[in-house]
């Protein structure tokens, strides 16, 4: 290691240390929060910025006790998040983490992250053919998300197919960045704590907040340009809400658009409208299409499973195969917005 790497290793672990719970930090006390967010979806009320901020920092520190956390992520689970919770609780979560520290991409492009925590199940999963044009054309980019996933194809499976590790660690993240402008990061490698409250859906059975959250992490110290997709339609309008009437957190700005199975990549069967946030203004850069059986169809994955998808992702790289037209305007779109000036 050099000695550059070992002083970001020396920053990143002192970090990290001075954000661990203290033994000595008392118990979060959580009855009079669950109390107003606890009443079911006609009778709960949302929390002010600063209990919205201060219970989630407990939550992430390991503060508030197992049957409290579990009665406050089924609370929200059924009454939702606000915009104004979802802003405070992200701020929360940001400073959980130590942010990533990259050079600019060829032609000064900011980086992109895109969250991918779903994985494919019934189309093939083509985040990681995305995320390698993008780093082709010299923008960075980090894919973040879970590792595996029963009964769906995770990114990380892919990239393990086509030879691309996982950064285990900051330094490692950063690195990859560096040197390949592609970065895969397991949640637990990019923010620890993230992660403890995300592998809750194991033992609870449903989603929480911090599935919402870690779809819209803003992860680098200088802010890059986030993919954000959303499955339900409720969920537009709280991150609409979110990134109009909470600026700060739409830094480095988000492009919005309809999920494919939950991945921020371009559905290759229709165009789905897409939204860019920044600076507290929305612009809609494209416009959501009906698919048309007259339409011609992408060539696709014969078969959805990683090994499959991985050599037929290395065939449209060779340029053997097309890239799918869907797939080609999101690179374009997205290349052309993070080489503008911030």
């Amino acid at each position: 290691m050099d000695l550059a790497s070992t002083k970001r290793h020396e920053t990143h672990a002192g970090r990290a240390n001075e954000s661990m719970t203290d033994p000595a930090d008392p118990a979060f006390p959580c009855a009079r929060y669950i109390k107003e967010i606890g009443r079911g979806p006609n009778g709960a009320r949302a929390l002010s910025r600063d209990d919205t901020y201060a219970l989630y920092e407990a939550m992430l520190d390991g503060r508030v006790s197992d049957l409290e956390l579990g009665a406050v992520l089924l609370a929200y689970r059924v009454k939702g998040e606000t915009a104004a919770e979802l802003a405070a609780m992200l701020a929360a979560a940001h400073r959980s983490f130590e942010p990533l520290h990259i050079q600019n991409g060829r032609e000064h492009a900011r980086p992109v992250s895109i969250p991918s925590y779903n994985g494919a199940r019934r189309q093939p999963n083509l985040t990681p053919l995305l995320s390698m044009l993008l780093a082709r054309e010299g923008v960075p980019v980090l894919v973040h998300g879970v590792v595996d996933d029963p009964g769906r194809v995770t990114s990380a499976a892919i990239f393990a197919e086509l030879g691309i590790a996982q950064a285990a660690s900051h330094d490692e993240i950063e690195d990859s960045l560096a040197s390949r402008r592609l970065a895969f990061a397991p949640i637990v490698a990019l923010a620890p704590k993230l992660a403890r409250l995300l592998s809750l859906r194991r033992i609870m059975g449903v989603r929480n907040s911090t599935h919402t959250l870690v779809k819209i992490l803003q992860p680098f110290a200088q802010p890059g340009l986030r993919l954000v997709n959303y499955t339900h339609p409720e969920y537009r309008e709280s991150l609409t809400g979110l990134f109009i009437d909470h600026p700060d957190a739409a830094l480095g700005g988000a492009l919005l658009a309809r999920g494919t199975e939950g991945e921020a990549v371009a559905d290759t069967r229709r165009q789905v409208q897409v939204d860019w946030f920044h600076d507290g203004h929305s612009e809609t850069l494209l416009s959501a299409e009906r698919s048309s059986a007259d339409a011609p169809s992408a060539e696709l994955p014969e078969s959805l499973d990683a090994a499959t998808t991985a050599r037929w992702i290395e065939t449209v790289l060779r340029g053997e195969v097309p890239v799918p037209p869907a797939v080609a305007r999101q690179v374009e779109l997205i290349a052309d917005i993070v080489r503008r000036p911030a």
